[in-house]
């Protein structure tokens, strides 16, 4: 092989070693887009879309079946998601997902009676998913679980907001959402 051959595929050769080297030390990404998957540790999740939601609404009010009515000044927020558990053993939900806006003003997850809710502290199966096919939340327009918040009518001018989600073995994730 001539010299000038040699060139090129020692370089192709040198461009491939780069990319394996920063492959190995590549990590999972924490922070995501709503509709882009993060996995924190055996968990993936994936939010699906996020609303307010309407107590006159018909559909809407499945979602906030047992809750007040908010109070004046606030809303009612749904976060709907995936979690996929990629573990070979059961996994639990977290239980202290919040919402925060750029003011750093925090928006804990509120208890929900509705069949489309995500439950926190229920157990994943191995290679399982929430929400469980054939449930409500799976079954629904979202094809999602619930995650319920109260925030202030103004949370809207102070965006983007991020879902924030605690993870037992590492950095908690952060997803932007799309409101």
């Amino acid at each position: 092989m001539g010299r000038r051959a040699q060139k090129p595929v020692l370089l192709g050769i040198a461009l491939l070693g780069a990319v394996a080297l920063a492959a190995c030390g590549a990590e999972a990404e924490t922070e995501a887009p709503e509709g882009e998957p993060i996995e924190l540790g055996p968990l993936s999740y994936n939010v699906k879309i996020t609303r307010f939601l309407n107590p006159a609404d018909p559909q809407d009010s499945a979602y906030l079946l047992g809750q007040p009515s908010a109070p004046t000044g606030q809303a009612y927020l749904g976060v709907f998601l995936t979690i996929d558990n990629e573990a070979d053993e059961a996994e639990t939900v977290p239980r202290d997902f919040e919402v925060i806006d750029t003011r750093d003003t925090t928006f804990p997850a509120a208890q929900s009676e509705s069949p489309f809710a995500l439950q926190p502290g229920a157990s994943i199966p191995p290679e399982g998913r929430v929400p469980e096919p054939d449930s409500p939340a799976a079954s629904g327009p979202t094809r999602g679980a619930m995650l319920l918040f109260l925030v202030d009518e103004e949370v809207g001018e102070n965006r983007p907001l991020s879902l924030e989600i605690p993870s037992s073995d590492g950095e908690p994730g952060s997803i932007e959402l799309d409101i």
